[in-house]
């Protein structure tokens, strides 16, 4: 058994600590020492807090001090209005974080689908942090980086459905502390996927090894609650040669359960006995081990019985679930209610082997069928880009904008046609076209809000420009709202006094 030695370390410490206490409150008591002793209890709750996880310097930003003596409000401005029909969608301009504080007020819980591309902190000029760049001879570079995201990202934890999630682009610079901050904040047992994605086929010229993908981390805000990412995609028929009363089939996956979790050991109620009569067709199935025992303890190893005599007499086979490679019981991807709803519907192929019986699903052709999304993400769909914006505009306005295929195939690969999508380092609008154009294909309600200061006018005339442009171009059924945040000082008044002025 491993010894904790820092553990050992800290409760030695404390023991330290409160002799200390002890012996300051036996003392005559006044206000030094009532302010000792409170000193006492910062230092001896620092030394009991976080263990393990991502430990970084704290940053403050000009935005927090806007932020404590101002109250953020938004302003439309309505000459900038777009009503095209369709859904209404929101574009904000204005600090990203004085936004989410916003939304939180009006949007709190209601969020389906954030996605962001935020700075990749390359030491480039990419990566500004109180208006001045942040290069790679910072020594807090890092530190100032998760500071800026950790306070964005926990907002966007409280605007999120229970079902919602997550999306966030990265290059591997950032990777790996993201994924860290991300499993505190959303808890790694949220973590859905990361997608590697080709943006750079032909290599980025790097000394050593040239890299030829970007990342996206997906999270989920509970990740019991969603479901699985993918689309429906058209199959190619030729594939589909057997054929049945019901139509065109291919022989599919096996029923036995493969990779990880493959064992018996916590799913006792999926280790059965298959009895197959290759004469008539018939198939039972019996729970031939002892399920009290196994209940009881799910550490014990499953121990069939001998197959039954009475049956195999009757023409059945017995039909088990193979030993894994750790020499344990396998078992079978399906429930018994399950697999036979299944069989009724002629959903199975009994293949006779040198071993015995093997059982595979039938793969029936359709028009289309749901495909589990991958997580790598080819250059036909991630490649960097910037002939879209050219099309819209006639010259370049904006550098590295996120591929259109790219979005529109993770705003896709969601399941719910009738979402909100929050983008709140919107750039050149990309998710927002993104969102249109899915609309416009599949009949879907999507709706987005999409945030992005103005630097360099780059809200206005970029993003909104976008957007406005491609709505006229493709007809999108579209409306839009153009906010900026604006700020109420915070004087001596009581909140309920800026009531009219809110309103």
């Amino acid at each position: 058994m491993s010894t904790n030695i820092s553990k050992e370390k800290r409760e030695r410490l404390v023991q330290k600590i409160n002799a200390i206490k002890t012996y300051i409150s036996s003392a005559a008591q006044d206000e030094n020492t009532a302010q000792l002793l409170a000193y006492i209890a910062d230092i001896e709750k620092d030394i009991k807090g976080k263990k393990y996880g991502l430990v970084f310097e704290e940053h403050r930003e000009g935005i927090d001090e806007v932020l404590e003596n101002n109250l953020p409000v938004l302003t439309e401005n309505t000459d900038l209005f777009i009503d095209n029909g369709g859904q209404m969608n929101f574009l904000i301009e204005g600090d990203n974080l004085a936004s989410l504080k916003l939304l939180e007020k009006t949007h709190k819980g209601r969020i389906d689908l954030i996605y962001i591309d935020p700075p990749y902190n390359t030491g480039r000029k990419d990566f500004v942090y109180d208006d001045v760049f942040v290069d790679n001879n910072d020594s807090f570079r890092h530190s100032k980086w998760l500071s800026f995201m950790e306070q964005r990202l926990l907002c966007s934890l409280r605007l999120l459905k229970n079902n919602g999630s997550i999306m966030i682009s990265i290059d591997d610079r950032e990777l790996f502390n993201l994924k860290v901050l991300c499993d505190d904040i959303f808890g790694e047992q949220n973590f859905v996927s990361c997608f590697s994605c080709q943006s750079n086929p032909g290599g980025d010229k790097s000394d050593y090894i040239e890299c030829t993908l970007q990342y996206v981390l997906v999270y989920a805000k509970n990740k019991n609650s969603i479901s699985d990412f993918g689309r429906n995609e058209q199959i190619e028929s030729a594939d589909y040669k057997l054929k049945d009363s019901l139509g065109y089939y291919k022989k599919g996956g096996q029923l036995e359960k493969w990779g990880n979790d493959d064992t018996t050991h916590t799913h006792p109620n999926l280790a059965y006995s298959i009895y197959y009569n290759p004469q008539t067709g018939d198939v039972k199935h019996l729970f031939d081990y002892n399920q009290e025992e196994i209940n009881a303890d799910r550490t014990l190893r499953i121990k069939y019985e001998e197959p039954n005599e009475k049956l195999i007499s009757a023409g059945y086979v017995c039909i088990r679930p193979r030993i894994t490679n750790a020499g344990e019981n396998g078992r079978w991807r399906l429930e018994p209610e399950t697999f036979y709803k299944r069989l009724h519907d002629n959903g199975f192929i009994f293949q006779s082997t040198k071993n015995g019986y093997k059982i595979y699903e039938k793969d029936r052709i359709t028009e289309s069928r749901f495909v589990k999304a991958k997580n790598f993400i080819p250059a036909t769909v991630a490649k960097q880009e910037s002939k879209e914006l050219l099309s819209i505009f006639g010259s370049k306005v904006f550098d590295y904008p996120k591929p259109l295929s790219l979005m529109t195939y993770l705003i896709g690969i969601v399941s719910q046609s009738d979402i909100t999508i929050l983008d709140f380092f919107a750039g050149s609008g990309t998710t927002g076209h993104a969102v249109m154009k899915l609309n416009a294909e599949d009949g879907g309600s999507r709706k987005f809000i999409v945030c992005t200061n103005n630097e360099n006018n780059i809200c206005r005339d970029v993003t909104y420009e976008r957007i406005k442009r491609v709505i006229a171009k493709e007809d999108y059924k579209a409306s839009l709202k153009y906010f900026k945040v604006d700020y109420l000082p915070i004087s001596d008044k009581l909140y309920y006094e800026y009531a009219d002025e809110l309103l």
